[in-house]
């Protein structure tokens, strides 16, 4: 990573767990101030205060929820007074329900959207005048379920097709000013994966594991240098529009 990352402002939204709080903690190590925004006040707490003593960053906490009315305006606007601009905004909050299409609930799927596309978009929309004027860029957190036969999880899947297909889009809409990539994560080890699996959460993964040329399930860790470099203004600032799997070969 290229120094660049000193004083680089971000917004990481899912940012109490997962791949989202080893985002935070990876970007303010390499010295970036990032806004933390999660539900839950207490993981991110957590997740801040930790991030905060072992990195030249900073990172702070924001509860809210991304698909709550007026949250991307509240977002912005709370983004605007810790940060003073965004230079990169992390769309990593995701929502995921694995079931068949007739035994899922119509507040499952709809679920599913409101957090997958619908937030990101308006966040996006809220924080554009900020990102062009810092030239920044944009990386959605998508999943190799975009881009792959999904049976069970279908609707999953169709969600985050539609956030790659935004990916996309508004790389070519929002260029040169903005960059827009996402990366596309295989299955990783974090609590919402065991959330959305259920009770098949073991013969799901066992089957998965088959399935997966690496032979393991990822780490958020890994997940979260890809999305760093693809922020990072050092290393990518050519890259625009790109859909990078971070999946151990399943997509291959």
């Amino acid at each position: 990573m290229s120094s660049s990352w000193e004083g680089l402002r971000l917004i990481v939204t899912g940012g109490g767990s997962g791949i989202g709080a080893a985002v935070v903690a990876r970007a303010a190590g390499l010295g970036a101030d990032v806004l933390a925004v999660g539900r839950r006040a207490d993981r991110l707490a957590e997740v801040t205060a930790k991030a905060g003593t072992d990195g030249g960053g900073t990172a702070v906490p924001y509860a809210v929820d991304v698909t709550a009315p007026d949250s991307a305006a509240r977002i912005a606007e709370r983004a605007g007074e810790v940060l003073g601009g965004v230079d990169a905004l992390v769309n990593n909050a995701g929502h995921a329900v694995f079931d068949r299409l007739e035994d899922a609930t119509e507040a499952d799927l709809r679920g599913m959207v409101d957090t997958n596309l619908v937030a990101p978009a308006l966040l996006i929309r809220a924080l554009l005048p900020m990102l062009r004027s810092s030239r920044g860029c944009v990386v959605n957190v998508s999943s190799v379920g975009g881009v792959l036969a999904m049976p069970s999880r279908s609707f999953y899947g169709a969600s985050k097709a539609a956030l790659n297909s935004l990916t996309r889009s508004l790389a070519v809409e929002l260029a040169p000013e903005v960059r827009v990539n996402a990366v596309l994560p295989g299955p990783v080890d974090t609590g919402l994966w065991d959330l959305a699996a259920g009770e098949g959460a073991d013969a799901l993964r066992e089957g998965i594991v088959a399935g997966t040329p690496m032979g393991r399930f990822g780490l958020a860790s890994e997940v979260a240098a890809w999305v760093c470099h693809l922020v990072d203004p050092g290393t990518s600032s050519w890259i625009t529009g790109s859909l990078v799997a971070v999946d151990g070969g399943r997509a291959a």
